[in-house]
């Protein structure tokens, strides 16, 4: 029995040092080496402080910033430790409950706007951590931002414009605006 326990106990330890030490070592040391913004969570800083992270979204509720995505997340929103979806789906009452809530928000935030609202603005992502919304939902706002920040519409088109990422690799999935970015630079207009 000894002769069996022994050489299993060995290859235990072996393989915990290797798959639970130098494995993960070696990636983090590759990851911070190669990719340090993205190894230590995308962190978007402004005079050294963290302002957020360009993979989680952020709650926006102040009619002068474009609003997120609605986030799915709990209590909490935007709690990367509760990533998920609200796993309602499109006949459940309670869905249909919480969107027309928050279309009345964005209608009582701009009753001038008569456009229909874009659902990514009504509708959380899968993870519920998104920080884009489309193209539509951030033109759909822009009036209501511009006349809240008392400047020209076609400014903040042009910042919306110029926060506008395109598909990836060109053509896999739509143009998307970063909120948090967007939200950034038009809080550092004067």
């Amino acid at each position: 029995m000894r002769s069996e326990l022994r050489p299993a106990l060995v290859l235990f330890l072996l393989l915990s040092l290797i798959t639970g030490l130098l494995y993960p070592l070696a990636v983090t040391g590759l990851a911070q080496g190669l990719f340090p913004a993205q190894a230590n969570g995308s962190l978007i800083l402004r005079d050294g402080q963290v302002l957020g992270s360009a993979l989680i979204g952020q709650p926006f509720a102040d009619p002068k910033h474009f609003w997120s995505r609605p986030s799915a997340t709990g209590d909490k929103p935007y709690d990367g430790a509760n990533s998920a979806g609200s796993n309602l789906g499109p006949s459940n009452p309670a869905l249909h409950a919480a969107v027309r809530s928050r279309i009345a928000a964005l209608r009582a935030a701009d009753p001038g706007n008569t456009a229909p609202v874009p659902v990514d603005l009504v509708t959380a992502s899968a993870s519920g951590l998104d920080p884009h919304i489309s193209r539509a939902a951030a033109d759909w706002q822009a009036a209501r931002v511009a006349r809240v920040r008392g400047l020209p519409e076609a400014r903040v088109r042009a910042l919306v414009e110029a926060h506008t990422e395109g598909a990836l690799l060109g053509f896999i999935g739509e143009p998307r605006v970063d909120v948090l970015q967007l939200n950034l630079a038009l809080d550092s207009l004067r």
